[in-house]
C-alpha cells in the first residue's frame, strides 16, 4: 500500500508567492484599470483574444488587460502573455455586437496591428491549443521572440539549454526568413543548441583581417578613419572569418546578445525592411518588461491601505503591530513546518485550533500589565 502524497500549507503559500510574482511581472506592467488604446502601438502590453466575441473563423482580434476584465468578464478567453507594438481592439468593428466600456471612440481597425494563430487559442508548428486535453505529454512552452509564437520545447528541433528562462529564442522559421541572422547565431548564440558548428579556416580569416589593418597604418590617419566609419559593419566582420553553423532548428541567444548586434546605416536599413528593428532596442526583451512590472508593483505595495493606516500611528503603537504580525507569521511556519516534517496533512481544525491559541495568547498578554517576552 502506498502513502497517499501531502502537501503542506507552507509549499501552497510558497507556490501562491511564486505564482503572484510570475503574475505581478506579467501583469503589473499593463494598467488594469484604463483601456490602453489611447496609448497607440503599445511598446509590450498583455494581451487576450475573446473567443465569445471573436471566434475562430471571423477576424482575429486583441484586447488589453483593462477590457479583459471590464468588457469581457465572464467571456471564453485566450491568455497571449505579452505581444510587441499591438493597439487594443475592444469594440472596434471586429466586434459586432460589443461596445468598449473604457474608452468607445475607437477607430474601425488597428491597421498595424500584427495577428497570428494565437488570437484563436491555438499555438506552435502542431497548431493546438495549450493546454491541450488530448496532449499526455508534459512540455514547456516557449516564445519566439520575432513572431511571437508559443512553440513545444520538443517541436524546436534543438536541444533546450539551461537556464532557459533568462535567454531568448528565435524559432527555425523566422531563422531562415532572415538568413543573416545564421552568421550572428554562428558568433553569439548559445552554444549546443544545436548539432555542430563548423568553422572554417577562421584562424586564417583573423590573419587576413589582421594584416589588412597593418597595411592601413601607412595611410593618412584622416583617410582610414574615414574608410573604417564607411565600411565598419560588424556583420561583415563576422561573415569574413567564416564561422558556421548547421542552419536547422530553433535558436536560443544569451542575455545582452542584441547589443552585439550590428546597428551601423545599412543594418538598420535591413532591420527596418525586415521588421525586425526592435532586435537592436535592449527594452524590448519580455525581461525587461517583466522587471518593469516587479517595480511597478513593488511601488504599489508602498500604497497598501494597511501600510497607509500603520502611518497614522504613532511609534510605539506601530512597533507593537510589526512586531506582533512578526511573531503570527514565524509561529504560523513553524506550526506547519511540523506538519511537513511528519508528513501529516493539515486540516481546517488545525488551523482553526491555532488561531484560537493566538486569540488566548493574546488576552493573556493584553490582561497582564506587566506580562514580558
Amino acid at each position: 500500500m502506498c502513502e497517499e502524497q501531502t502537501v503542506s500549507l507552507v509549499d501552497v503559500l510558497e507556490e501562491d508567492e511564486e505564482l503572484e510574482e510570475e503574475a505581478s511581472a506579467v501583469l503589473a506592467g499593463s494598467d488594469s484599470d484604463h483601456c490602453s488604446y489611447p496609448q497607440g502601438y503599445v511598446k509590450r502590453q498583455a494581451l487576450y483574444a475573446c473567443n465569445t466575441c471573436t471566434p475562430k473563423g471571423g477576424e482575429a482580434a486583441g484586447v488589453c488587460l483593462a477590457c479583459s476584465y471590464k468588457c469581457h468578464e465572464g467571456h471564453e478567453l485566450f491568455e497571449l502573455y505579452t505581444k510587441r507594438n499591438f493597439r487594443c481592439d475592444c469594440g472596434n468593428k471586429k466586434f459586432s455586437e460589443l461596445q468598449c466600456k473604457l474608452h468607445p471612440d475607437k477607430d474601425d481597425i488597428n491597421s498595424l496591428n500584427k495577428y497570428s494563430q494565437n488570437f484563436f487559442g491555438v499555438y506552435c508548428t502542431c497548431s493546438r491549443p495549450y493546454p491541450d486535453p488530448d496532449d499526455q505529454v508534459e512540455d514547456e512552452m516557449i516564445q519566439c521572440v520575432v513572431c511571437e509564437d508559443w512553440l513545444h520545447g520538443r517541436h524546436l528541433g534543438c536541444v533546450i539549454p539551461d537556464c532557459v528562462e533568462l535567454q531568448e529564442m528565435i524559432c527555425e522559421s523566422c531563422m531562415n526568413k532572415n538568413l543573416f541572422l545564421w552568421t550572428y547565431a554562428a558568433h553569439l548564440a548559445v552554444p549546443g543548441a544545436v548539432d555542430q558548428v563548423k568553422e572554417e579556416a577562421e584562424e586564417s580569416k583573423l590573419n587576413v583581417l589582421k594584416e589588412d589593418k597593418a597595411d592601413d597604418v601607412s595611410e593618412p590617419s584622416c583617410k582610414r578613419s574615414r574608410e573604417e566609419a564607411e565600411s565598419s559593419c560588424r556583420l561583415k566582420e563576422l561573415q569574413a572569418i567564416g564561422q558556421k553553423r548547421v542552419q536547422s532548428g530553433a535558436v536560443f541567444w544569451p542575455s545582452e546578445w542584441r547589443s552585439k548586434l550590428c546597428s551601423c546605416n545599412a543594418c538598420q536599413e535591413t532591420m527596418s525592411k525586415t521588421g525586425l528593428s526592435f532586435l537592436l532596442d535592449e527594452s524590448d526583451t519580455v525581461l525587461a518588461y517583466e522587471h518593469k512590472g516587479k517595480n511597478s508593483d513593488q511601488r504599489q505595495q508602498g500604497h497598501d491601505p494597511l501600510m497607509s493606516a500603520l502611518d497614522n500611528l504613532n511609534r510605539v503603537q506601530q512597533l507593537e503591530i510589526i512586531h506582533g504580525y512578526n511573531d503570527m507569521k514565524t509561529e504560523l511556519k513553524d506550526f506547519l513546518q511540523s506538519f511537513a516534517t511528519e508528513g501529516k496533512v493539515v486540516t481546517s481544525d488545525d488551523i482553526r485550533q491555532f488561531f484560537e491559541q493566538q486569540s488566548r495568547k493574546r488576552r493573556r498578554v493584553d490582561s497582564d500589565p506587566f506580562h514580558s517576552t
